[in-house]
């Protein structure tokens, strides 16, 4: 059995997948909670199986997925987030991701995922029915959403967490000047006034990861 790659930076989601990852046989098993070493460690390991999650710190996960396509590396990424599959789940499965497993769910579903991953399928839950009753205003909000580009939905989140334009743009490696067109951008997509509009638009929509 080949290597793997968790990527998380909490201590405890990476001990219970590592212990399901060795159960399975894989091994040796390398860790990191930053997206930004994710591609270098690919290059140096080449493992047979990434498990990413979406949060992280500087490059999130979705942005180290299209990082990984643009660069042209080949490997299996299965997804272990707590974001809401509602808005992340297809963005994955579009970007290249095999798999998508929520941590809300049991770890028999990660063990599946990591089987069906490993004899090459995809293992994807089923996405929810639409409540016929949700309101026009919130179905508008979120095919807004589905409307952002991956670099657009990363800089939203940072923003509605509260952090500058500088911060994010030392963390994604991009020039202040950017991540402020990019903030003019989102305000204008989206169609909200100010950063506290923003971020109240990020958690009515179940946005944080």
């Amino acid at each position: 059995m080949g290597s793997a790659l968790i990527v998380d930076d909490h201590p405890v989601v990476v001990g219970a997948v590592r212990m399901v990852l060795e159960s399975a046989g894989y091994e040796p098993i390398h860790v990191t909670g930053k997206g930004v070493d994710v591609v270098s460690m690919l290059r140096e390991h080449a493992p047979e199986l990434v498990v990413l999650d979406l949060k992280l710190d500087g490059f999130g996960g979705l942005e180290v997925l299209a990082r990984i396509r643009a660069i042209g590396l080949v490997c299996k990424v299965l997804i272990f987030t707590a974001a809401d599959p509602e808005h992340y789940l297809m963005r994955c499965r579009r970007a290249g991701a095999m798999a998508f497993v929520a941590k809300s769910a049991s770890m028999q579903h990660l063990q599946n995922a990591i089987k069906a991953v490993r004899s090459g399928y995809t293992y994807f839950p089923e996405m929810p029915l639409v409540n016929a009753g949700q309101s026009e205003a919130h179905r508008d909000e979120r095919e807004l959403i589905a409307l952002l580009s991956t670099r657009e939905m990363e800089i939203m989140l940072k923003l509605a967490r509260g952090e500058s334009n500088k911060h994010i743009a030392l963390k994604m490696n991009l020039s202040h000047k950017t991540i402020s067109t990019y903030k003019t951008r989102l305000m204008l997509k989206l169609g909200v006034s100010s950063l506290v509009v923003l971020r109240e638009f990020v958690r009515r929509n179940g946005l944080f990861p």
